[in-house]
């Protein structure tokens, strides 16, 4: 492979970036179709034993495996053929800058996709789950010609998929004609016996199918699986589109590539028309929530469909009907994206273990009140077995040829097949005809050529003892597209083996359309898969068109108040909750950092010798968890004290401290991804990762005395910078809607309990009699800039809870909180401004406080009026959270009402 170097590229912009491209881009390995070329790099004799016609299998190879006989290397050859036309008129439109431009676009994408916040959880990255979305910089570009052909093919298949589930869920014709065995449909773990019976909305079952199609050396495309119950890809291959235009506009234009906008309408078009109630109908995507690893593309997509995007636990069926819990009571749901397998779905009728779907969900689609996309019951249709059947099948449903072939497949558990296909396992993958299945013997999919002569003859033994469970595909060497690998040197364009993931959406009933474009899967530099979840990474795909360039958009120019009042997502109660949390956690964690670091500060500061301080502190670090039960108190052991607190703040696994508050900030961000600006939900990230970062250098750097509060305070004035940050994008950057409420008010409730347990706390101990503790007070309640600029070196009781209970304009005041809390409780309730709630009324009124009264003193300088307000405060603080919970969250008693019904 030759390297773009320096000097290469110093001369790039005097030569053109076609020619370049010709001259510097390797050709595809041998045997395998050159998509930059358009052509096959030939292979000096055919493989020996290939089954007739090109093979068929779920495999993806970045690299040939070894040939008998040693092939002619084309890349060698002194001449290259020319660059197909389109992609010799994409080179010429890159735009200013040429060939010599790409590096710089390549990083300029790689941060595009990061700052947008791209994820993908990869199973196979043993550093972690989440990663960002791996984009080539090349799309794929296909030829009009080329998406005819797959097009026509594509409709042709859906339509006979179609068919096939619905005479399996009706009369069973086939089955019975032996046409389609038993064992594929009726044993296979995918098949849905409460789904007997049932009529789609429309009579259509599948409305969101996805076809991966392979090319292979003669240039034709071919199947070779195709996926039907929770396919993905359609939120990654616009944010894919978004990204590469944007490096490539000017190609993007040349090329006339065109737009996915109007397929993504006349699908949302078509199921709102198919859906069974509701003018407008209220549709909804299903996720499995936050740690899928597609999570992101769901919000995404949900975001641009305008759909709700809701959780199995966010739903709820009453009298066959499907509901969403909102923070209004329950709204009904029409139709639902579902992306999550069938399994899930319904633990009353399916997996009783599952938490993701929803109880009676089945029954609701039996009752036909609920549009579900795709219906349950389709995995069968997604076994490697089933594709060769299809060709019978299509002539049996729909009386037509298939244009676009499969892969051959040949299923064991036919006696015949099974001895044809047996002497050319070392050719072939072998593969599970039950995928993932619990009942049935699975395993990961195998290629014949990587294995000896004793492992093939141990899996021929298997196969002869379980032949239904194994599936056999022949191989096919995969295209190969140019990709810009930046492994070593400034950049070079590499050839990667490429799948191509399609898509045919539901416009009506029985009416399907392929979206013009798709999803590029490209096998990794050492994987021989080309999927996601092994690492692989995507390219985008420009499908070209001779005609006019469909420029439909989403948006709409003549908005409606009712349209627009339709794009106001609910508040789903989960993700109220979550909110709630997730203000209730960035406070505590405030407060937690606060806390530490002034505990730190006195125990290394003058003040050492104040019991009443150190058996104060001691006490607020008990109650916030900064210390174990365990560690003897303040007075009697500071310095023991100090390290257990300087040991506990990173501890996130059995400790409570600040390490373990910011983990339940990021987790309950994490469940309101989507609610989140990407500057916030960066925030929240780093925060958390630079404080264990910290922790843990100090964990292994830890010594005696000032060095180690040191390091500890440094990591806790760090954390205090970016929880601030964290606040001013709660408060300045997020929409006033009912979820933001309740971020606040769960802010607020933490902040009076945590406030008022600290004044008390200081009262009881008698630390605010002395002038250190009274500073330690005011301090905490960060207002020691404040109280010094009023009231200057006075430092008496009457000064304290004038600035710190009753000042109205101090927001952490206990004044201002129960105000402010009594104030949103009511907007939340949709009370008019300045109206209260029975729930505002739980918390004291600060307009009954007065100086006089509070200051009064009582026996022992106590002051029983005081503390028992901060009593109240606290206790008020905590019913109301629970009634808010009783109220919003579980949806119980008088909050079970319908609307919009």
């Amino acid at each position: 492979m030759e390297p773009l170097n320096e000097s290469l590229f110093g001369n790039a912009s005097l030569e053109a970036p076609a020619a370049l491209a010709s001259a510097l881009a390797p050709m595809a390995q041998s045997g395998h179709f050159d998509e930059l070329r358009g052509v096959a790099t030939p292979l000096s004799a055919p493989r020996p034993g290939l089954p007739a016609g090109p093979g068929a299998l779920l495999y993806d190879a970045a690299t040939e495996p070894p040939l008998p006989t040693a092939p002619v290397d084309a890349s060698e050859s002194p001449t290259k053929p020319p660059l197909a036309p389109a992609w010799n008129h994409f080179f010429e439109e890159i735009g200013s800058g040429g060939f010599a431009d790409l590096p710089r676009r390549a990083v300029s994408l790689a941060r595009q996709i990061r700052d947008n916040g791209v994820t993908y959880n990869v199973y196979a990255d043993g550093d972690g789950p989440q990663r960002p979305w791996s984009l080539d910089l090349f799309p794929l570009i296909v030829s009009p010609e080329s998406w005819a052909q797959i097009e026509a093919g594509v409709l042709q298949r859906v339509r006979v998929l179609d068919r096939v589930m619905a005479d399996v869920y009706g009369p069973q014709q086939l089955l019975a004609e032996g046409l389609l065995p038993a064992a594929l449909v009726r044993g296979h773990p995918g098949y849905l016996r409460a789904m007997h019976g049932v009529k789609p909305p429309g009579d259509t079952w599948l409305h969101i199918t996805a076809f991966d199609l392979a090319r292979g050396p003669d240039g034709n495309w071919w199947v070779v699986s195709q996926r039907t119950q929770a396919p993905s890809g359609l939120g990654y291959l616009l944010e894919n589109r978004l990204a590469i235009s944007r490096q490539f506009p000017q190609a993007f234009e040349a090329l006339q590539v065109q737009r996915l906008a109007a397929t993504y309408s006349a699908m949302m078009d078509g199921l709102q028309a198919m859906c069974p109630a509701g003018a407008p109908p209220h549709i909804a995507l299903l996720t499995p929530g936050p740690y899928n690893e597609t999570y992101f593309e769901h919000a995404y997509l949900a975001r641009y469909l305008g759909v709700t995007l809701v959780e199995g636990n966010d739903l709820t069926v009453r009298d066959q009907r499907l509901y969403l819990k909102t923070l209004q009571g329950l709204r009904p749901v029409h139709g639902l994206i579902k992306r999550l397998d069938d399994q899930y779905l319904d633990p009353l009728e399916l997996r009783p273990d599952s938490t993701l779907g929803v109880p009676g969900l089945l029954q609701a689609i039996r009752a036909g009140n609920v549009l579900v996309a795709n219906m349950p019951g389709s995995a069968f249709l997604e076994s490697p077995a089933l594709l060769g059947f299809l060709p019978a099948l299509a002539r049996r449903l729909i009386g037509e040829k298939l244009q676009l072939p499969a892969l051959p497949t040949w299923w064991c558990g036919e006696r015949a097949a099974m001895e044809a296909v047996l002497p050319q396992l070392g050719d072939c993958a072998i593969k599970p005809t039950y995928p993932g299945s619990a009942s049935h013997t699975t395993f990961e999919a195998v290629l014949g050529s990587q294995l000896g002569r004793r492992e093939l003859d141990e899996w021929a033994g298997r196969i002869v003892r379980e032949g239904d469970a194994h599936t056999v595909q022949s191989y096919l060497p995969l295209s190969q597209m140019p990709t810009w690998a930046q492994d070593f040197g400034p950049g070079h364009i590499a050839p990667r083996a490429m799948m191509l993931r399609v898509f045919a959406v539901s416009n009506g009933a029985q009416s399907w359309r392929v979206l013009p474009g798709g999803l590029a899967r490209l096998a990794g530099s050492n994987a021989q898969i080309a999927s996601m979840q092994r690492g692989g990474s995507s390219a985008d795909v420009w499908v070209q068109t001779r005609g006019e360039v469909d420029r439909t958009t989403l948006l709409q120019p003549h908005a409606t108040p009712a349209s627009l009042a339709r794009h106001r997502a609910p508040v789903t109660s989960r993700a109220a909750e979550n909110m709630f949390w997730l203000g209730r956690y960035t406070e505590r964690a405030e407060n937690a950092v606060r806390l530490a670091r002034l505990t730190l500060d006195l125990l290394s500061g003058e003040d050492q010798s104040s019991r009443p301080l150190l058996g104060w502190l001691h006490r607020l670090a008990l109650r916030n968890a900064l210390v174990p039960e365990a560690v003897p108190s303040a007075p009697r052991s500071r310095r023991v004290f100090e390290r257990a607190l300087i040991a506990e703040l990173g501890n996130s696994e059995t400790g409570k401290s600040v390490g373990f508050n910011l983990r339940c900030v990021r987790e309950a961000a994490a469940a309101v991804r989507e609610r989140l600006s990407q500057d916030h939900w960066t925030q929240i990230v780093r925060a958390e990762a630079e404080f264990v970062r910290r922790t843990a250098e100090q964990a292994g750097e830890v010594g005696e005395g000032s060095y180690a509060t040191g390091a500890a305070l440094r990591s806790l004035e760090a954390a205090s910078a970016a929880l601030a940050a964290m606040t001013g994008a709660q408060t300045d950057r997020m929409t006033r809607d009912d979820a933001w409420r309740l971020l606040s008010i769960g802010r607020h409730i933490e902040r009076l309990g945590f406030l008022s347990s600290a004044l008390a706390a200081g009262f009881e101990d008698g630390a605010v009699h002395e002038v250190p503790g009274f500073e330690a007070m005011v301090a905490l309640f960060d207002s020691t800039i404040t109280f010094h600029a009023r009231y200057q070196q006075r430092r008496d009781v009457a000064t304290m809870v004038d600035l710190l209970v009753l000042d109205g304009d101090n927001p952490r005041s206990l004044a201002w909180v129960t105000q402010t809390l009594r104030g949103r409780i009511a907007r939340l309730a949709g009370s008019a401004p300045g109206k209260l709630t029975a729930l505002s009324y739980e918390l004291p009124d600060p307009g009954t406080w007065t100086l006089e009264k509070l200051c009064e003193p009582g026996p022992g300088a106590r002051y029983p009026a005081l503390v028992h307000l901060f009593d109240t405060c606290e206790s008020a603080a905590y019913h109301v959270s629970d009634a808010i919970g009783t109220r919003y969250f579980t949806l119980t008693s008088e909050s079970l009402r319908s609307v919009g019904a």
